[in-house]
């Protein structure tokens, strides 16, 4: 998966949030439980491994994602991203001011070593 070098170079804390519904309306962000806040090793281990998320093609299921990451700046203000990972059909959709169109709807291999570490810590985080 590819993130936009601000996202790598500018994300000082990420929210981990258990999606419990869709937004009112696009752009907004995913409803959900927020189960855990990465800093440090954790969010720089957690935006590396998304970076080794193999491609994909897509698999229907209607979008309906588990899990979201936001990323804050430095500030912990503003939102830079939120990536919604659906392990259904395979898909990350990411909005916010620091996510480019062309990288907004991506595709992933839910089924490959980095994508389950992914999800293990998801699961983890929500526990």
């Amino acid at each position: 998966m590819q993130l936009p070098t601000e996202i790598l170079a500018d994300t000082a804390l990420i929210e981990v949030v258990r999606i419990s519904a869709r937004p009112k309306k696009v752009g907004a962000p995913w409803p959900g439980e927020t189960v855990a806040h990465w800093v440090g090793s954790e969010l720089t281990d957690a935006l590396a491994l998304i970076g080794t998320l193999p491609g994909s093609e897509q698999h229907r299921c209607g979008f309906s994602p588990g899990w979201s990451i936001r990323g804050y700046e430095k500030a912990l203000e503003n939102v830079l991203f939120e990536a919604a990972f659906c392990f259904g059909c395979h898909e990350v959709r990411t909005h916010g001011p620091a996510v480019p169109p062309h990288l907004a709807t991506q595709f992933f291999d839910v089924d490959a070593p980095p994508s389950q570490e992914l999800l293990a810590r998801f699961r983890a985080a929500g526990t």
